[in-house]
């Protein structure tokens, strides 16, 4: 292929991985709309990587999940040869060269999916529920603080501690809808501390005590949010505008939830349009 076609090819490319990530609807669009160019376009294709395993996980037959795991662990490694073969294997090839992203922050993310790939999680210990956190949220924010331009060790405490508040917020938010796929996230200890015994999300979601055992865990959500916070004091304030819009975003969301009381576990709570563009003003441009 010429200079002229490898470019309309690579333009071509990034515009399909684009168009996916819009089409996504994901909160992370707004930090990501805030990044020049070359950045944003290494953002999407993280994010795509990642909702494309995230998929593999989740609606795949369950069978057929961890051959298509497998391969993406083959796909990474070919990206770091020059040898990527699928779309967004091959969307990856820049952003990993111009960024210096870690091989092993992507395969670590393809372990967290391959936790939700076969038994569906229920009731896991504290130290099972921070591995899963630190693979599926925290390996993100790893890869995310060297496209923002950051890649110093604040920085990447950063992603350790806000990885794991959103994802925890997740949880908290998603309680019915895990309950859906068989899934319980809410942590073992936890549960017991609060007389639950049963690992049956359903049980669990009906329990009278769910609301106290959600608000110990968005405790430690809001602990993970202030060291977060910490470590961005000590970072890139320009580099890290997009990590701090969505730690805001999570923030208000987790706060709603706290409001909430868990009353409801199927009641889904979301940020109004305007709330979340009053967040990016307030974090992201002043």
């Amino acid at each position: 292929m010429d200079s002229v076609g490898a470019i309309a090819d690579e333009a071509s490319l990034r515009e399909t991985i684009r168009r996916r990530v819009e089409a996504a609807g994901t909160s992370f669009y707004w930090a990501m709309r805030m990044l020049p160019k070359e950045r944003r376009d290494g953002m999407y294709a993280v994010y795509a990587f990642c909702r494309e395993v995230d998929d593999i996980a989740d609606d795949w037959p369950e069978a057929e999940r961890p051959a298509g795991l497998a391969m993406w662990h083959d796909e990474i490694e070919a990206v770091y040869a020059g040898r990527p073969r699928q779309l967004i294997a091959r969307a990856l090839e820049a952003p990993v060269a111009r960024f210096h992203l870690r091989k092993q922050d992507f395969h670590d993310i393809i372990d967290g999916m391959e936790m939700d790939a076969g038994e569906p999680i229920r009731a896991p210990d504290f130290a099972t529920l921070d591995l899963y956190c630190a693979r599926v949220a925290a390996a993100v924010g790893h890869l995310s603080v060297h496209v923002f331009g950051d890649p110093g060790e604040a920085a990447h405490e950063v992603a350790d501690a806000l990885g794991r508040a959103l994802q925890l917020t997740n949880i908290l938010r998603d309680l019915a809808e895990d309950a859906e796929r068989g899934r319980l996230y809410l942590p073992r200890e936890l549960l017991a501390r609060h007389g639950i015994r049963s690992d049956e999300p359903e049980v669990v979601l009906r329990h009278p005590a769910l609301p106290a055992a959600c608000r110990d865990l968005a405790d430690l959500a809001y602990q993970h949010f202030a060291a977060a916070e910490a470590a961005m004091a000590r970072s890139s304030r320009r580099a890290m505008r997009p990590a701090a819009v969505m730690g805001a975003f999570y923030r208000a969301m987790l706060d709603a939830l706290v409001e909430s009381g868990w009353r409801d576990p199927g009641a889904r709570v979301s940020l109004s349009k305007g709330r979340k563009l009053w967040l990016v003003l307030r974090h992201g441009l002043i």
